[in-house]
Parts: C-alpha cells; sequence; structure tokens
C-alpha cells in the first residue's frame, strides 16, 4: 500500500474534513476523495462516514488509523535518521515538551543542569496542554514531556512511560494590597465572596472541587484568556485568583500567593515514549525530579503563613495550563 494514501486518510481523520484535508496536502478534495475510495476497495471495508459537520472514521476506520498512524510516525523517524546520516548529523535535538506553568519553572532549570553535565546539546522547548502534548510524544515529535494530571486527567496510554515527580499544591493569587496579602494559609470560606478570575477549564475545575469540599461555592465571574491576563485582573483588583505552586517564584511584583488550607494539588509528571527514547532524556528526568523537589521549601512557606518577597520577574509566554 502507497503511504502518501495512508497518510492522506490519517489527514482526513485528523482534520474531519476531506476539502480541508486536501488543502492541507496540497491536493484536490476530488484527489484525496480518489484515494480514500481507493484504500476501502484494498481493504475491503469502509473507512469514513459523511454527518452534519464533515466526515469521520467508521470503527473499522478508526482501528486503522491507530495502526497507520504508528506506521507513518515510523517511517517518518526513519527518513530523518537517514537525512542526518547524510547531512553529518549525529546527535538529534532534544524535544521537550510542558505545560506553559512547568515550561516557566522547573523545565528551564532542568536543562539548564542537563547542559552543565553534558555539554553542549540542541534542545527545543514547546508549551502546551497535557493532552496535546501527550499526542506529541506519540507522534514523534517530542522526546519528553512534563505534564499534569489536573482535569480532565491524563490518558493511559501504553505506547508512553509515565513518571510521577510530585504534587504541586495550588495557591491564591492576590493584589497587593488585599487584606489577606501577608497572611496565610487562609480557608477558602473567607474568599468565597470574592470575584475570581479563571483562564482555563482545568483550573476552574480544581477550584470549584475545593470550595465544593469545604461548603461554598466560588464565584468565577471573570475569565482570562491566559495566564498573563488573569494575572494582570488580579493585580488592578478586579479579582483573586487560583495558579499552580510552582509559579510562585516568577509572579510580577504587584500580586501575593497565599497558601491555601487543605489546598487544592495536582500531580506532576513526565511522559517518555517508551521506543526510540532520546539519550538524553534519562538524566534530564532525574534532574526535573530534582527542579520539582527544590520547590517543596516554598509551598510548605505557603502552608505555615512565612511569606516572602516575589522577585520582580514577569511570567510571559505562559497560556492556558493543563
Amino acid at each position: 500500500m502507497d503511504l502518501t494514501v495512508w497518510r492522506a486518510f490519517v489527514t482526513v481523520c485528523r482534520v474531519g474534513s476531506l476539502s480541508a484535508a486536501a488543502a492541507e496536502l496540497n491536493h484536490t478534495q476530488s484527489a484525496v476523495s480518489r484515494q480514500i475510495a481507493g484504500l476501502e476497495r484494498q481493504l475491503g471495508v469502509p473507512l469514513v462516514e459523511r454527518h452534519a459537520r464533515g466526515v469521520r472514521p467508521t470503527p473499522a476506520g478508526e482501528v486503522f488509523r491507530r495502526h497507520a498512524l504508528a506506521t507513518l510516525d515510523e517511517a517518518d523517524r526513519a527518513v530523518r535518521a537517514v537525512r542526518d546520516v547524510r547531512d553529518g548529523v549525529c546527535d538529534r535535538p532534544l524535544a521537550i515538551g510542558a505545560t506553559p506553568s512547568l515550561a516557566a519553572g522547573i523545565v528551564p532549570e532542568a536543562v539548564q543542569g542537563l547542559l552543565k553535565r553534558a555539554g553542549s546539546i540542541r534542545w527545543s522547548l514547546l508549551p502546551g496542554l497535557s493532552e496535546q502534548l501527550h499526542s506529541r510524544v506519540i507522534a514523534g515529535d517530542l522526546d519528553i514531556a512534563v505534564v499534569t494530571d489536573a482535569p480532565p486527567g491524563l490518558a493511559v496510554d501504553p505506547r508512553v512511560e509515565r513518571r510521577f515527580l510530585g504534587l504541586d499544591e495550588m495557591v491564591v493569587v492576590l493584589p497587593a494590597g488585599h487584606p489577606q496579602a501577608g497572611h496565610g494559609p487562609v480557608r477558602i470560606q473567607v474568599l468565597a465572596d470574592q470575584t475570581w478570575a479563571e483562564d482555563n477549564d482545568g483550573s476552574a475545575a480544581l477550584l470549584r472541587q475545593h470550595a465544593a469540599r469545604a461548603g461554598v461555592s466560588a464565584r468565577i465571574d471573570l475569565t482570562a484568556a491566559d495566564l498573563p491576563g488573569k494575572l494582570a485582573l488580579v493585580a488592578t483588583g478586579h479579582a483573586i485568583a487560583l495558579i499552580p505552586g510552582v509559579l510562585t517564584s516568577a509572579l510580577r511584583a504587584d500580586v501575593t500567593a497565599v497558601g491555601l488550607v487543605d489546598p487544592p494539588t495536582r500531580g506532576i509528571y513526565t511522559i517518555t515514549p517508551r521506543r526510540d527514547a532520546h539519550p538524553s532524556a534519562t538524566p534530564l528526568l532525574e534532574l526535573l525530579a530534582t527542579a520539582f523537589a527544590s520547590i517543596r521549601p516554598a509551598q510548605a512557606a505557603h502552608r505555615t503563613g512565612s511569606t516572602n518577597d516575589h522577585a520582580p520577574a514577569q511570567l510571559h509566554d505562559a497560556i492556558t495550563d493543563s
């Protein structure tokens, strides 16, 4: 079978449209349609079905899609490996993915340690949501991803190796002049009548669950496009917000983080492919565990009510986090 046809089928399934797949592949819609029809004749079973918004794989098509995707990923890796040999490139870049809060914190610290230990290594960093990063690891685009189990949680997938780094305690971020600033930890009941801002569903779910356990509700009246927008709403006194504890050392100077009593937590994990592991992935795993462990004293300080002035570092580039 022609892998070009397999690639067309996988693209159609991903975008859910023959016309959109044709545009992405730089083919005509009729050509893509003929490719799918020919593949169905070869396999003797319908692979796609039409619905109101486009097309989707049939049950048989979904089974074939998973195997086709794995085959195409392996073929792409083979092509990249041959080109590396042709071009005299012996060390492939280390591709790292991380949720934005982790990309802004422990990942750069761990990579710094890796470079000090191993010398010059080509590497890249891709921020994204946990689900997106998981898919990129499976596709072979990432050698390692640092993700969280915040709602909706992490998928169980035998194709990846998952390692637990620890629990990240969520904290509340307040305007610098807020009555509770400099105090803590606080009970969620004290803040229940406040206006809350959120920028993603995972954090909002953690906040609602924490409030519900305490018998109150949190009024999430403001929605920000991203984490910097959420912090701006807090800094200007419009709201308070829940943020990951790993970000407390990178907050802007006009907000203050305060711990919660019995805070909501999210698990931090690394995921790596079970096959074709990058040689630098294992030492990076160790350094990530060390970097995450180093934030524990700061989280303990929030639990005991001790607060420190935050460095005036601005948190840029962080977007919705899972």
